[in-house]
């Protein structure tokens, strides 16, 4: 196993009745990474969260964890620590008691409990909620309360910490907030994230590395620039944002330039639909071939339906799979 490696799953499955939830996924994931697992429901990706915690069997394949395998050894004797979507608090518990709580259930002596609440407070200060450790959920946000199950599982200096989709109880705005915490607060403890989410956006803004899932099996795995811009699937193309498959080449709409004069070089299109979208306007056009292209202009445009344009793209940014 490689050092770099901390994290390693080799052949996993996963079979459900007559179902293959999880097909044959190998990963390696190093050290200290934000490392996310991307794609649509039912893929597999939570499967596989559950499989590494151990609260699921591998029906073949291996999960290694520093150099040992684990896959055989119940959930508690993981050094893996889980958050779910739901943060799972107890509502009678300040924010001190939930982050304390699975120390308080270890047998230590009294140095080592010293120095337990010592690394309680500090996990507070890394989370920001030292001023509101004498609080009780139900007075916290939905971004303090997600703080609080990750202070609680880190205080607990897991290897790899398992987060399945732990933001997708919180509202849009606030999501885009909870992100940049997070990766600040992943950077900051270095503990390995393993992340589960079908959102592309969270993906991408947050991960050192994505593997892209599709009906249990692997499609890519790579920095979100390289899967972005170097997508080896049409399934990856799609999946990871807007597409436009022309003349068997795949073109992003923010990589299409539109110009007013039809008559400049480039290829005739017909603007069939415009879309405010605040920073930006998708624009919908149909080429003379027939085939259907999307443009982003700037939100001042003045594009309307039944106009005809021009549009180009740079030919280093086609995509050709």
């Amino acid at each position: 196993m490689p050092p770099e490696a901390l994290l390693q799953l080799r052949h996993l499955s996963k079979d459900f009745a007559t179902q293959r939830a999880v097909d044959d996924v190998s990963l390696e994931i190093p050290r200290g990474a934000f490392f996310s697992l991307l794609g649509p429901s039912g893929c597999g990706k939570t499967t596989i969260l559950r499989m590494v915690a151990g609260f699921e069997t591998p029906t073949s394949g291996e999960v290694w964890l520093n150099g040992q395998r684990i896959d055989a050894q119940p959930p508690y004797q993981r050094n893996v620590n889980t958050v779910f979507q739901s943060y799972a608090l107890f509502p009678h518990l300040t924010v001190q008691g939930n982050v304390e709580f699975g120390l308080r259930h270890k047998k230590v002596s009294k140095e080592t409990k010293h120095a337990d609440i010592n690394r309680v407070l500090e996990v507070l200060k890394q989370v920001r909620l030292e001023a509101k450790a004498s609080r009780r959920p139900s007075e916290l946000s939905g971004g303090e309360r997600q703080r609080v199950a990750l202070a609680r599982a880190i205080v607990l200096q897991p290897d790899v910490l398992l987060l399945d989709e732990p933001l997708s109880a919180l509202d849009p705005q606030l999501r885009k907030q909870v992100r940049g915490e997070l990766r600040d607060l992943q950077r900051r403890v270095g503990v390995t994230f393993l992340f589960v989410t079908h959102d592309q956006e969270e993906a991408l803004s947050m991960s050192d590395q994505i593997a892209v899932m599709n009906a249990g099996a692997l499609g890519q795995v790579g920095t979100p620039r390289e899967i972005y811009t170097a997508p080896r699937t049409r399934f990856v193309a799609e999946f990871l944002g807007a597409m436009n498959w022309i003349d068997g080449i795949g073109v992003r709409p923010e990589a299409v330039s539109i110009c007013e004069r039809a008559n400049n070089p480039g290829r005739k299109a017909v603007v069939t639909g415009v879309t405010y979208l605040g920073s930006f306007c998708h624009i919908a056009m149909t080429l003379e071939s027939g085939e259907a292209i999307a443009a982003q202009a700037t939100p001042t445009s003045a594009f309307q339906p039944g106009q005809t344009i021009c549009v180009t793209w740079n030919p280093e940014d086609e995509i050709r799979l």
